[in-house]
């Protein structure tokens, strides 16, 4: 396993996107999401992750200078269209403007639609969180996870994530596809041959596995708390798709590649009702008593949401980012 510095990631990225068509902000901005994933130990959302995308930019289904335009202003709400332009660099447009609708009315939303991928969903929710807002968003996927009760593939793993800011910068942040795994989580863990360390699909004889290759075989991933999952999911889609007017699961599935989703941002802020001293005092105080777990393993505490990473971009920065070795070396090859 390499280590690569923060900053040769970054200007590695940032190369390779002006080369494909980005001005310089754009590719900056983008560059720095996606070193961003690495350093906090996504990879899968990161480094590993980059060829696909500069893949769709060469086919055209991403296009550099699209930008995405508010289409409907409704006080604290509006409604906005991607134009399939970089999913990341939307997503973080998107969310700037809920939390600057969260400063005027207390809480903003902004319904993103005909958006592309966002990479990793947490890094809007960090995004809110470093602005002082509790941060609500979410994304539909194409139908890659069946319902329950059912074997083809109808639903998404559609990643939802939840952040309540410290003071501190230490901010609780729950990012999660409602899938057992995202297909990131199943990539990242195949391209190291690990297993997963509970069952995340089904193999090809339709039994329940660990082994990532098996899964990806398949396609057949598990709902996070079987029904339970499958149910949000189903709920998830439905709400994107009423506030954007834009695609569902279903009519992600019949393009060629997972592109045009629908997406939703919130921010709210909790200025307007507390100090941050007394929101600090809530959070701590919870935080304080999950930290008194009695651990099933000695030497291995309770982590809140969000700690493990804090913890990885800390040593990630100081160590350099971990990257396998073939993905670099196509990176450095682009």
């Amino acid at each position: 396993m390499l280590r690569i510095k923060y900053e040769d990631m970054l200007q590695e990225f940032k190369r390779i996107l002006l080369k494909k068509g980005f001005d310089e902000k754009g590719a900056e901005d983008a560059a720095y999401i996606f070193t961003q994933n690495s350093l906090a130990g996504v990879p899968s959302h990161g480094l590993n992750r980059f060829p696909r995308v500069v893949d769709y930019l060469d086919k055209g289904e991403i296009k550099p200078e699209n930008v995405a335009t508010c289409e409907m202003s409704l006080g604290m709400m509006e409604r906005w269209n991607g134009h399939r332009g970089m999913g990341p660099l939307n997503a973080k447009r998107a969310m700037d403007r809920a939390i600057e609708l969260a400063k005027q009315y207390g809480i903003g939303l902004v319904a993103l639609g005909n958006n592309n991928h966002w990479m990793r969903g947490g890094s809007y929710g960090w995004q809110a969180a470093d602005a002082g807002c509790i941060g609500i968003c979410w994304s539909n996927t194409m139908p890659n996870m069946p319902a329950w009760g059912g074997r083809d593939r109808k639903i998404g793993n559609n990643p939802i994530i939840f952040s309540i800011p410290r003071s501190n910068g230490e901010h609780v942040v729950v990012d999660c596809a409602v899938s057992q795994f995202s297909y990131g989580k199943i990539e990242d863990c195949k391209l190291k041959g690990l297993q997963l360390p509970v069952p995340g699909g089904y193999d090809t004889n339709g039994n329940l596995t660990t082994d990532p290759a098996e899964i990806e075989k398949t396609w057949r991933v598990l709902p996070m708390g079987y029904w339970k999952g499958s149910g949000i999911s189903i709920a998830l889609d439905l709400i994107a798709t009423v506030l954007t007017n834009g695609n569902a699961v279903s009519d992600i599935g019949k393009f060629s590649d997972e592109i045009g989703l629908s997406q939703v941002m919130i921010a709210i802020d909790p200025s307007r009702m507390n100090s941050a001293e007394l929101t600090d005092a809530i959070v701590d105080r919870i935080l304080a008593d999950l930290k008194t777990s009695e651990p099933l393993e000695e030497g291995k505490p309770v982590l809140y949401p969000g700690e493990r990473v804090a913890k990885a971009v800390k040593e990630n920065m100081e160590l350099g980012i971990p990257a396998i070795e073939e993905v670099w070396d196509k990176v450095l090859a682009m």
